[in-house]
C-alpha cells in the first residue's frame, strides 16, 4: 500500500536547524528518548545490512545521519518493507529520537521512514566527505546543475555567497535611502549601453522589441520624476560573445543618486566593494586564480583603491604621446600605432574602439589590485558628463582588478542638447558598422529637457563579483544555469518542436473570400498573393474592414512574423487596433 509520491510529510527542523539545535544535547553513544521530531532530505549513502541500517541523508547544505535499528522501529515488518525500498538518491522523511552514534555522529534514530520521491537514475559517487569529484565533466554540470548540486555537496557553497553579495548590496543602498525598482525588459529602443541586443517581435503591436542592455535611461527617467536615489538589480541581455567572462543574460545592480558625482561614487563604490569582501570572506584579502590552471594571486581590497587617468596611464605604459582627441587624423594614426605595436583591431577602426584596445592591452591586463581607470574620452562614453577641468574627457571611472571589470560609474550628462549631440555620434558609428553604437533615443533627449539634477550613475556586474569572492575563473560556475551550446538531444528537440514552414489554412470560401480559397498562404507565392490583395488599401476591401479580412487574419496569425510582407505586416496592425471589437459572433 501507499504512494510512491505522498502529497505531505510535516519537517520540524531542516536539517541545519536540527545540527544546531541537538548537537549540544545529545552525547556519544546515547538518544533523547523524550524527544520525538520529523526530518526529510536525500539519501547519499547507505550502509549496513540485517537489523542495522546506516543513512546519510542530505538537505540545505547539511547533512545526518539516520541509525535504524530493528529494536526501535515501529514493527518489525515495516522495518524490513521500507529498507528493502529505499535506494541511494530517494528523499525520504524520518521520525525518530535525536542522538549520536558511538563515535559522536549526530545521528537520528528512527521508529518510522517513508519514502517521499525515488530516484529513478543511478547517481555518480562523491569523493571524499567534502562532496565534491562525482560529477567532473563541466558539460555534465552545466547542463545537469540540479544533478551538479546533488553529488557535488561544495556546489551550493558559491550561490550562497552570489546571495549574500545581493542581500549586502540591497541593504547598502537601503541603509542610504535608495528606492529599489524594476524597469521593462523589453525596450522598443535599445539603449543604455554599447552593446548588441537581442530582438525578439511583438505580435499584437506587429513590431521588433530589444531585451535591455542596461537600465540606465528608464532609472535617469525617475530621478528626472522626483526619485532622487533608484537601484535596480536586475538581468541584462547583450547578443555577444560567451567566453570565461561574458555570458549573454547577465545580473548587474545600477543605481543612480541625485547630487552626486563621480567623485562621491568612487569613494561610495570602495566602501560598498571592500565592505561586500570583508564581509563575505572575513578579510580585505582574497586568493583569486584569474583564469583556469593559472596560480592565485592575492588580490587585496583594503581602501583606498589606486586610480589612473586613461590616457595618461596608456602614454606611460607604452612611452608615447598619444594624438590629440581633437586632431582630425587621430583615426590614421591610432591605426599606424596599433600596427606598429602588433596590436590587433576588430573593424570598423574608429577612435573608441582603438583606443579600448590600447586601454585593454596596456592597463586592463596588467591591473591585480582593485584599480579605478578614470577619465574616457567623451567619444567611448556617450552618457557620461564631460569633465570639469579636462577637454574631450568625461567624469567616468570603471573598476578593475585582475584583469576584469568589475564596475563603471559617471557624473551623468544632463544637458539634453549636448546628449543629443552625443547620439548623433554614436549614429556615425553606426553607419560605419559598430553594430554596439547607440542609436538615438528622442524620448529620452525629450525627458532631460525637463531636467535632469546633478547626477551619479554606478553599475556593478554582479557575476564578476562573485567569481571573485569564490575563486571562480569561469562565469558559469557562478550561473545556475549558464548560456549553452545546443546539444544533439536539444536540436532534436527544437526541430521536433518548430512549426511547420508550410502553413496551409482550412478553406476560406465559406466566409466570402474566394479568391483565397484553397491557397497557401505560408509560402512566397501565397504571401505575394495577399501582398498584391492589399496593394493601396488599408483592407481586403478598401478602406473599412470587413469579414473577409477577419477570417484571413485568423490564418495569418499562424504565420511566423518572420514570413510577412510589409504590406502584410501594416494590415495585421489595422486589423488588430480597429477591428477586434467589431468581430464579436
Amino acid at each position: 500500500g501507499g504512494t510512491a509520491y505522498p502529497h505531505k510529510f510535516h519537517v520540524e527542523y531542516r536539517l541545519p536547524d536540527y545540527c544546531a539545535e541537538f548537537e549540544g544535547k545529545t552525547e556519544n553513544g546515547a538518544q533523547l528518548d523524550e524527544i520525538t521530531t520529523q526530518i526529510a532530505g536525500r539519501v547519499v549513502s547507505v550502509r549496513g545490512q540485517g537489523k542495522l541500517y546506516f543513512y546519510d541523508i542530505r538537505g540545505d547544505g547539511a547533512k545526518v545521519q539516520i541509525m535504524s535499528s530493528m529494536a526501535g522501529y515501529e514493527s518489525e515488518e515495516a522495518f524490513h518493507k521500507i529498507h528493502k525500498t529505499v535506494k541511494r538518491g530517494d528523499i525520504i522523511g524520518v521520525k525518530g529520537h535525536p542522538g549520536k552514534s558511538k563515535n559522536g555522529e549526530l545521528s537520528i534514530f528512527p521508529s518510522y521512514i517513508e519514502l517521499l520521491s525515488p530516484c529513478l537514475h543511478m547517481l555518480p559517487f562523491a569523493k571524499g566527505d567534502t562532496g565534491q569529484g562525482g560529477i567532473t565533466n563541466l558539460e555534465t554540470r552545466y547542463r545537469q546543475r540540479y544533478l551538479d548540486l546533488i553529488v557535488n555537496a561544495d556546489i551550493r557553497r558559491v550561490f550562497e555567497i552570489r546571495c549574500g553579495i545581493i542581500n549586502q548590496i540591497r541593504k547598502y543602498l537601503d541603509d542610504r535611502h535608495f528606492l529599489e525598482v524594476e524597469t521593462p525588459m523589453m525596450n522598443m529602443i535599445p539603449g543604455g549601453a554599447t552593446a548588441k541586443p537581442f530582438i525578439t517581435y511583438h505580435n499584437d503591436l506587429s513590431m521588433d522589441l530589444y531585451l535591455r542592455i542596461a537600465p540606465e535611461l528608464y532609472l535617469k527617467q525617475l530621478v528626472i520624476g522626483g526619485l532622487d536615489r533608484v537601484y535596480e538589480i536586475g538581468r541584462q541581455f547583450r547578443n555577444e560573445g560567451i567566453d570565461l567572462t561574458h555570458n549573454p543574460e547577465f545580473t548587474t545592480l545600477e543605481f543612480y543618486q541625485a547630487y552626486a558625482d563621480y567623485d562621491d561614487l568612487m569613494d561610495m563604490c570602495e566602501e560598498m566593494v571592500a565592505g561586500l569582501v570583508k564581509s563575505v570572506t572575513g578579510d580585505y584579502k582574497i586568493m583569486y586564480s584569474p583564469k583556469p590552471g593559472m596560480p592565485e594571486v592575492e588580490i587585496d581590497f583594503t581602501p583606498p583603491f589606486k586610480r589612473i587617468p586613461m590616457i595618461e596611464g596608456i602614454e606611460a605604459a607604452m612611452k608615447i604621446k598619444l594624438p590629440s582627441l581633437d586632431d582630425p587624423e587621430i583615426e590614421s594614426k591610432l591605426v599606424a600605432i596599433l600596427k606598429e605595436h602588433e596590436i590587433e583591431c576588430t573593424p570598423p577602426h574608429t577612435t573608441a574602439r582603438m583606443l579600448d584596445e590600447l586601454v585593454g592591452t596596456y592597463l586592463e591586463s596588467e591591473i591585480i589590485h582593485p584599480t579605478f581607470i578614470t577619465e574616457h574620452p567623451q567619444l567611448m562614453s556617450p552618457l557620461a558628463k564631460h569633465h570639469r577641468s579636462k577637454p574631450f574627457l568625461t567624469e567616468r571611472f570603471e573598476l578593475f582588478s585582475a584583469g576584469r571589470e568589475l564596475a563603471n560609474a559617471y557624473t551623468e550628462l544632463n544637458d539634453p542638447v549636448d546628449q543629443y549631440n552625443r547620439f548623433l555620434e554614436q549614429a556615425k558609428c553606426s553607419k560605419s558598422g559598430d553594430d554596439e553604437a547607440m542609436v538615438m533615443d528622442d524620448s529620452f533627449v525629450t525627458a532631460l529637457e525637463h531636467g535632469l539634477p546633478p547626477t551619479g550613475g554606478f553599475g556593478l556586474g554582479i557575476d564578476r563579483l562573485t567569481m571573485f569572492l569564490s575563486n571562480k575563473s569561469n562565469i558559469k560556475e557562478v550561473l545556475l544555469f549558464p548560456a549553452m551550446k545546443p546539444s544533439e538531444d536539444q536540436m532534436a528537440m527544437i526541430a521536433a518542436n518548430a512549426p511547420p514552414k508550410d502553413i496551409i489554412p482550412a478553406t476560406v470560401t465559406a466566409m466570402g473570400v474566394d479568391a483565397f480559397d484553397g491557397v497557401n498562404l505560408g509560402n512566397a507565392d501565397g504571401m505575394k498573393k495577399l501582398e498584391d490583395a492589399l496593394a493601396g488599401k488599408t483592407y481586403l476591401g478598401g478602406d473599412a474592414p470587413s469579414e473577409a479580412d477577419a477570417s484571413l487574419l485568423e490564418i495569418v496569425t499562424k504565420i511566423p512574423s518572420g514570413m510577412l510582407t510589409p504590406n502584410v505586416q501594416g494590415w495585421v496592425a489595422a486589423c488588430f487596433t480597429s477591428m477586434r471589437a467589431k468581430w464579436a459572433p
